[in-house]
């Protein structure tokens, strides 16, 4: 009975001393990623920890930055959401590899290209659809609101020697794009899921595990942004400012 006994308390002994190592690590590792401080610091490094007003896109202005701040929202959610998914606890320490830091800023400017040029055909699409606008207006339109949202961003150091050749083809995909061409959503959000499973910093044999999960992700993102896209778009105030444009 005794050595029962005995053996019983070193047993609990144990399993509390495997409890409070846990709790270490929780604390030391899991909970950083749920405070204030530290979303604050990620927020400001990728570019979301700023709320942004919501309001009705009427113009060319409107329409390039509803473009640009949903482009980053989703490229940049999609991208730190697989990253923080595949490395678990050890996600803050990403940032602190400058190599791994390198590809994760090479990814995530690749991956918001290919958001701005899905987003772009999406919106150039419903702007037909609503029945205001000719080929040619939205031929005008939808470019020089892209062409807008690249000067405001401009080349950036860390996007790395192949950012300015996918721009280019990102460009000519808009330039190109035939607007009267009725398309399904998965059709027009075809680059973004490509580019988040071929630019994400992940070992290629994880990644093709991870294929259809990691492009389904940023698809359902999309759902949201196309909703309120749906809501925002004053196609008769751009017909209009468009009209007055010409004049």
């Amino acid at each position: 009975m005794l050595e029962f006994e005995f053996s019983a308390v070193t047993i609990g002994n144990k399993i509390q001393s495997i409890t409070v190592k846990t709790q270490e690590i929780v604390k030391t590792y899991i909970h950083p990623l749920f405070t204030r401080e530290y979303w604050g610091m990620l927020g400001d490094y990728i570019g979301i920890g700023k709320k942004r007003k919501i309001q009705p896109i009427a113009d060319q202005d409107s329409l390039a930055e509803f473009i640009s701040s949903r482009a980053s929202h989703v490229a940049q959610a999609s991208l730190y959401g697989y990253l923080r998914t595949r490395s678990g606890t050890r996600f803050p320490t990403l940032f602190e590899n400058p190599d791994i830091l390198m590809s994760i800023n090479i990814a995530k400017w690749h991956i918001w290209l290919a958001c701005v040029s899905d987003l772009a055909v999406f919106t150039g699409q419903c702007m037909y659809q609503s029945g205001k606008f000719d080929e040619s207006s939205i031929a005008e339109m939808v470019p020089k609101a892209v062409k807008q949202v690249l000067d405001e961003t401009g080349e950036p150091a860390e996007a790395g020697h192949d950012f300015a050749a996918a721009r280019d083809k990102m460009v000519q995909r808009i330039a190109t794009c035939d607007w009267k061409l009725e398309r399904d959503d998965d059709t027009i959000f075809s680059q973004s899921p490509e580019a988040l499973f071929y630019w994400s910093p992940i070992a290629d044999e994880l990644k093709q595990r991870d294929e259809l999960i990691v492009k389904n992700s940023i698809r359902f993102r999309w759902i949201e942004v196309r909703r309120s896209l749906r809501k925002l778009l004053d196609c008769k105030a751009l017909a209009e400012t468009l009209r007055a444009a010409e004049l």
